[in-house]
């Protein structure tokens, strides 16, 4: 009977995924912030930018997946994204960080997965680089991959992400809407002791601010205890960390773009803030956590060509004094994502018998409307 009700929800899971997408924050009235989202609310609404999803839903057990994010369209490697990384809690296995710390640079798309596939993630963008028209003498490829634990819902032993995976996952990328919950690298994730996954959100500064875009996107796999826009969830909830590996411990990734012109020093400030955005979800960047913010800046007259003639690189970057905006919509895009990954999300089973329940809107938003936080579009 257990076997049979666990398959039943997995074909009910699948299905929902299939052919529906759970409603986001915003279209339940929640507007988190200030500043005014972009057309899609999400990281592709700065211009150039690509997420492709690779989704493995297979038995019993297999519960996993690949996200990849494309900064622009070009030759990644041949012109490099100015870029940073934030390190806001080391429990991971980021690869790539020490070369974007020294250089200042991305060379490959961002790959996100599981911890245990950090290795075949790596050596399928080695893959992929290698491959494009123009590297035939490339003989060198730091390779960016991030990731989240999904071995409670996934079995994550079995490694079943293969470089075909990672590969389809770039291929498939594509601007416009970007699915968010249970799909790719958010497939078996958890987040505050529900269904965590994938979430977007973007803001789009005034133009006496500059007019730039600022997208984020967020594989949510960590603890605390949960606030929507302020609104203590968890706590009214009586929700509150048991302190096992899957309630408190866990991990963020969150990848944070934007087309104003930044230098790598200013956006490692940008990766800082957004810090600062899950912290106003509840989460506490605890002990066994692995948050990593990855912050580039996609500005085209600021990518870095492989080679060059010149010896300088002619460069625009804002001053400090103008960086205050962007911070703001970093922190307000990342507290978003991280709640529209919970709302897209769906109860889930899936490795040992184990399932995990999405959130519960229905109540939640009764909570919402208890402290006034229903906001008008």
């Amino acid at each position: 009977m257990k076997t049979y009700k666990t398959l039943l929800i997995v074909v009910m899971i699948i299905s929902s995924n299939l052919f529906s997408q759970q409603k986001r924050a915003r279209a339940h009235g929640i507007v988190i912030g200030v500043l005014k989202p972009g057309k899609n609310n999400a990281i592709t609404d700065v211009e150039g930018v690509k997420v492709g999803h690779t989704t493995l839903i297979e038995g019993d057990n297999i519960r996993t997946g690949v996200t990849a994010i494309l900064p622009h369209q070009d030759n990644i490697f041949q012109l490099k994204v100015p870029s940073a990384i934030y390190i806001g809690n080391g429990f991971g296995k980021l690869a790539g960080y020490s070369q974007v710390k020294e250089l200042g640079n991305i060379e490959t798309p961002i790959i996100l997965t599981n911890t245990l596939s950090v290795p075949v993630a790596s050596d399928a963008l080695i893959t992929y680089t290698l491959g494009l028209p123009g590297n035939e003498n490339v003989r060198s490829v730091n390779s960016v991959v991030g990731e989240t634990n999904d071995g409670w819902l996934n079995d994550i032993r079995g490694r079943h992400v293969k470089q075909k995976h990672v590969l389809s996952a770039i291929q498939n990328a594509s601007d416009g809407m970007v699915k968010e919950g249970n799909v790719g690298a958010g497939t078996g994730t958890i987040c505050f002791g529900y269904k965590g996954g994938i979430g977007t959100a973007s803001r789009v500064l005034p133009a006496s601010a500059g007019g730039y875009t600022v997208g984020v996107l967020v594989q949510t796999n960590f603890g605390g205890i949960l606030e929507i826009d302020g609104v203590p969830i968890g706590k009214e909830l009586e929700r509150l960390p048991k302190y096992s590996i899957y309630e408190a411990d866990g991990s963020c990734m969150i990848v944070v773009i934007t087309d104003a012109p930044l230098s790598s020093r200013n956006l490692e400030r940008v990766a800082k803030r957004a810090m600062l955005g899950l912290a106003k979800t509840g989460g506490i960047a605890s002990n066994g956590s692995g948050d990593y913010v990855i912050a580039l800046s996609t500005a085209k007259n600021n990518l870095i060509p492989y080679k060059t003639e010149s010896s300088f690189n002619e460069i625009n970057v804002l001053r400090n004094q103008h960086t205050t905006p962007i911070f703001m919509a970093t922190i307000e895009a990342t507290e978003e994502a991280i709640v529209n990954s919970l709302f897209a999300a769906e109860t889930m089973a899936g490795s040992d018998g184990h399932i995990i329940e999405s959130i519960p809107i229905q109540i939640i938003m009764e909570l919402i409307k208890k402290y006034n936080k229903i906001k008008k579009q």
